[in-house]
């Protein structure tokens, strides 16, 4: 086990060193140019189509609205709770500000995996609607990139293992036991249970379920971090000071707390920025090329969404309530430290709410990123595999949730960047597509405009 562990690491460290971080960063800030800012300036209007009835009949499996809630289902999750914490205990409160930037030029990414899932997505030999990464690299690039595409499925069919499984897993299962000292193995099991209900249905049944517990559970959990932060809110402007400042200067140890460089909260931030908002991974846009819709444009303005929701909002209300409550110098780190810092609060409930938020926003986890792996093993190997890619994963709940956290969340982030390579490339080739489809889609509405 050491010497895997010492393999995984190394890998870790190439994928996740500068070049990783300068391409996540670089494609998202070529895309937000390349947009005019598009998915900044319209923001308010990507809610309006979220919520927009439309009784025209569109291609596709599930509505729009089912179709960001089941890629929130897989984003938000451990890494707006356990990930936050972390990357604040390691790369301290300055990790936060790079997770906002990670946010801000994610939304360009999120808006062009969109855009190109729906363009270019396919039906599949059930009739149902398939796109993603795969899809539009094949069909976008052309035959001579197909390799890329087969490249992406093999990383995300195996990732989703790291970051939509064996995490979620174990996260709650510690969670619950520090919480109410449920045994792992138990909640392991209860977890397995409970995912295989809900993979028989496919993704009606996952776009049905995320589209009842995502919306409430999220809506729950801001109202528990805004209560939180009233109660702490002469702490506020210190915990901004602090987030800015060391966004760009080292911070020394104290405490719990083993001091790090700009460089550490910059790795810190990006990679569980993206972990937790999946903008530039690919993973999302599979979700999305199955709504029901005719314009990829409108598509990719929901997807964005997501991005903000997860990040802006979410992670943000998490980093706050940690760096407002002084104990991410405590040494404790995942989301025994978020779990702390409600508790500091709300005595009593604090460790309630985070262990419930916790246990079902990792459940709506484990089901989007077990469609994503479906689709991934199809793309490769065609719809006969599913059956048992599913009793895989249901499998590797139990597994997960017992398995060791440091090393579980090793492995999730070095599959999380082997994944993202292939498409980052595909979206920087695929750019003017984007571009070209989005200038379209609002030269063509404006001038439907009314006199």
């Amino acid at each position: 086990m050491v010497f895997i562990t010492q393999v995984v690491t190394a890998i870790h460290n190439i994928v996740w060193g500068p070049v990783m971080l300068v391409l996540i960063l670089g494609v998202g800030i070529f895309l937000t140019i390349g947009l005019r800012l598009i998915p900044l300036r319209k923001l308010r209007y990507g809610f309006r189509l979220l919520f927009a009835t439309d009784k025209h009949k569109k291609d596709g499996d599930i509505p729009a609205f089912q179709a960001l809630m089941t890629a929130l289902s897989a984003t938000v999750g451990t890494g707006n709770i356990a990930g936050v914490a972390t990357a604040i205990f390691l790369g301290g409160p300055g990790a936060l500000f790079w997770m906002w930037c990670t946010a801000l030029v994610g939304m360009a990414t999120k808006y062009s995996e969109a855009v190109l899932a729906v363009k270019y997505r396919d039906v599949n030999q059930e009739g149902s609607y398939v796109g993603g990464p795969m899809y539009y690299i094949k069909k976008g690039l052309g035959p001579r990139w197909v390799w890329l595409a087969a490249l992406f499925a093999l990383f995300g069919s195996i990732a989703g293992f790291g970051i939509g499984n064996t995490v979620q897993a174990n996260s709650v299962a510690n969670v619950l036991h520090n919480a109410f000292g449920i045994p792992v193995w138990i909640t392991g099991l209860v977890l397995m249970g409970l995912v295989a209900a809900v993979l028989i249905g496919g993704i009606k049944r996952i776009g049905a379920v995320a589209a009842a517990l995502v919306p409430f559970m999220t809506i729950s959990y801001l109202i528990a971090s805004l209560v939180v932060l009233i109660i702490n809110s002469s702490a506020i402007p210190d915990a901004f000071a602090l987030i800015f400042t060391h966004a760009f200067s080292p911070i020394a140890a104290q405490g719990g707390f083993a001091g790090a460089a700009v460089s550490m909260a910059i790795r810190l931030g990006v990679a569980r920025g993206v972990f937790s908002n999946e903008a530039g991974l690919g993973s999302a846009p599979i979700a999305h090329a199955a709504a029901k819709t005719n314009e990829p444009v409108q598509q990719g303005l929901i997807a964005m969404l997501g991005t903000f929701i997860d990040t802006i909002i979410i992670c943000t209300l998490t980093g706050l309530v940690i760096v407002t409550s002084g104990l991410w110098t405590s040494g404790v780190s995942g989301a025994a430290l978020t779990s702390n810092a409600f508790s500091a609060a709300l005595p009593g409930a604090g460790q309630v709410i985070v262990a419930i938020a916790l246990a079902i926003f990792a459940f709506t986890t484990m089901l989007g990123w077990s469609y994503y792996g479906e689709r991934c093993v199809t793309y490769l190997f065609g719809i006969r595999w599913v059956t048992a890619y599913r009793l895989l994963w249901i499998i590797m709940v139990p597994v997960g949730a017992t398995m060791s956290l440091n090393f579980v969340w090793l492995v999730a982030d070095t599959l999380n960047a082997m994944m993202a390579i292939p498409n980052l490339i595909a979206l920087t080739l695929l750019g003017p597509v984007v571009f070209h489809v989005t200038r379209a889609y609002f030269k063509k509405a404006s001038s439907n405009k009314p006199e």
